[in-house]
């Protein structure tokens, strides 16, 4: 049996953490094998998480966007074919917070970059088939979301992220697009991400239910 691809993606503190952990936990207890990873980056994928380190760090503020969105590009590549689609030949259920949504909401409608049809285009290059079964957007404001990531006992400061660390404007740009994307993209769903999280969950393992 073929397995399935789940992505989870939203705005900076809006809450994918604990909501891939709850539905990791579900799954399994429902007999699924479970692979959880991320962007950029990835588990068990040595050189995307090296490519991870360069876009995270907030020392790299020449990095241009073009730049940023191939690097991103790179790291989605070794990952896709390394890890994603490998685990889902094998009948497994993989979980990525974030794909190539974020690279549309973070690189082009935040950053200005290219046209979207353009990204579009360059990233089918490199995820090479491997679209999401279903992408889960979990929508927040971005104070309210910038305020949970400062918050957050077990988050590091803002300005230790490079996105983190961008100005408001720039996350409500990101958040439009999210919104955006969610209206043509194929297979999104739009959750609030200001409910509690045992409702939220409850909610998405719906979808997750309809999907599977």
């Amino acid at each position: 049996m073929l397995g399935k691809f789940i992505v989870f993606e939203g705005g900076e503190g809006s809450g994918k953490t604990t909501q891939i952990k709850l539905l990791q936990q579900k799954l399994e207890t429902a007999g699924f094998s479970v692979l959880t990873t991320r962007e950029p980056g990835g588990t068990n994928c040595p050189i995307a998480e090296k490519i991870r380190q360069l876009l995270k760090d907030p020392t790299n503020k020449e990095m241009k966007p073009a730049a940023e969105f191939f690097l991103f590009l790179a790291s989605r590549n070794q990952h896709v074919e390394q890890i994603v689609k490998p685990a889902v030949s094998a009948g497994q259920i993989v979980i990525s917070d974030r794909y190539f949504g974020s690279s549309f909401a973070y690189q082009h409608f935040g950053r200005g970059l290219f046209d979207l049809q353009t990204m579009k285009n360059i990233n089918a290059l490199a995820i090479n088939g491997a679209v999401p079964d279903l992408t889960i957007l979990l929508d927040i404001e971005p104070t309210s979301g910038l305020t949970r990531v400062e918050s957050g006992a077990n988050r590091n400061n803002l300005k230790d992220d490079r996105f983190d660390a961008e100005q408001l404007e720039f996350h409500e740009k990101v958040r439009n697009g999210y919104l955006t994307l969610a209206k043509t993209e194929p297979n999104w769903q739009v959750f609030d991400a200001n409910q509690p999280p045992e409702k939220l969950h409850e909610q998405i393992w719906a979808q997750v239910q309809k999907m599977l």
